[in-house]
């Protein structure tokens, strides 16, 4: 199917800008952000509801302070976040005030995607900012971000985006073309539809040292994406008037194309979110889950991987430890070492266990 066919039912597109694209020499580059103000101005005229994921706070602070992204402290970085995140908005804001736009920043953590309720007001600030006519600014919280809650690149945090605002485009740009397949093709592969192993083996290296994403962060946010059964793009911000062409259907850098699936908001927030563990499910249970549409029972579980509570989530995997869904588990790693491979009436009799019918209940996770 043709992109311009593909691309006639979206409205709402999400941009990710990396640090390579919007800096020379690592300092800011104000005449290109104001190229990319240009055409998600033009973008927006057409019709498109426009997010924009930015990278470059670092690499901003680093520039105004004369200093060097290397060796620096965990600290040290996140103070050049805090000097970097000024200058970056200082520099969205000017540049798309002379094309009538205006812009509001927007700093998230994993954490904020992890947990439903601050999850749901995050999409309401952003869907109001869009209602307001103003494009959100989107940058994780390096600041504040510890490894336990950090996206860690901001491929991953578009992907995320991407469902946080129900987009149907995400537009990865970078100082790549596109997927290849292999580095000696003149032109990136155009088309994919099913990742497999082979495409993430060849996903590797970083584009340049100022950013923190490579190919493999970009193919992980593709898988997050077709999981949802939605569409990205990889392109070539050097490329002149990237962002038109591609929305115009253009035949630039490599698209992605998902599935069609139907699902609901609660069921896209389980897939996208981290797994703190795994429970590992007999042949008769991964039936029972995946062709009989039952909730998972710990009669059917044999292997418990992982420390995780109730309430978190969990990945659910075969014998021979391949994925096949994720979803909210109602015990917690300790109760299940202790009631996995057991039956409902031998579970009751437990002492100490609080029980529940199900482990996960069917509402609660989403096939892989």
């Amino acid at each position: 199917m043709e992109r311009t066919e593909l691309f006639k039912k979206i409205k709402r597109v999400v941009v990710k800008i990396g640090t390579s694209s919007i800096t020379v020499d690592d300092r800011i580059a104000p005449s290109k952000i104001d190229g990319f103000a240009r055409q998600i101005s033009a973008i927006r005229n057409s019709g498109y509801e426009v997010i924009i994921v930015t990278s470059g706070a670092i690499s901003a602070g680093a520039g105004v302070l004369g200093m060097k992204r290397a060796n620096l402290t965990i600290p040290e970085k996140q103070a050049l976040a805090a000097v970097g995140q000024a200058v970056l908005m200082n520099e969205y804001r000017a540049c798309f005030s002379v094309y009538g736009c205006n812009v509001g920043q927007v700093l998230l953590t994993e954490d904020d995607m992890r947990h439903r309720t601050r999850f749901l007001n995050a999409r309401n600030t952003l869907n109001a900012l869009i209602a307001m006519n103003v494009i959100p600014v989107i940058n994780e919280n390096d600041t504040v971000a510890v490894n336990e809650i950090k996206f860690g690149d901001n491929d991953t945090l578009s992907a995320h985006v991407y469902s946080l605002v129900e987009a149907e485009l995400l537009v990865l740009l970078s100082d790549i073309d596109g997927f290849y397949n292999d580095l000696k093709d003149p032109e990136p592969v155009r088309f994919i539809n099913c990742i497999n192993d082979d495409i993430r083996s060849r996903a590797k290296g970083t584009g340049t040292t100022h950013g923190t994403g490579g190919m493999v962060t970009k193919i992980n946010a593709a898988e997050m994406i077709m999981r949802l059964g939605g569409m990205m793009v990889i392109a070539n911000s050097n490329e002149k008037s990237i962002l038109e062409r591609v929305m115009a259907g253009e035949i630039t850098g490599t698209l992605f194309v998902g599935q069609s699936v139907k699902i609901n908001s609660r069921k896209k927030w389980i897939s996208m979110r981290k797994a703190k563990g795994a429970l590992v499910i007999d042949d008769g249970a991964v039936n029972a889950i995946t062709c009989d549409k039952k909730s998972l029972l710990a009669a059917g579980i044999t292997r418990v991987n992982g420390s995780f509570v109730m309430g978190d989530i969990v990945d659910i995997v075969n014998s021979r430890d391949i994925p096949v869904a994720r979803g909210i588990v109602n015990y917690s790693s300790d109760e299940l070492e202790q009631i996995k491979g057991k039956k409902n009436p031998e579970i009751r009799q437990i002492p100490g266990i609080h029980y529940f019918d199900e482990v996960i209940n069917r509402d609660d996770f989403i096939l892989l």
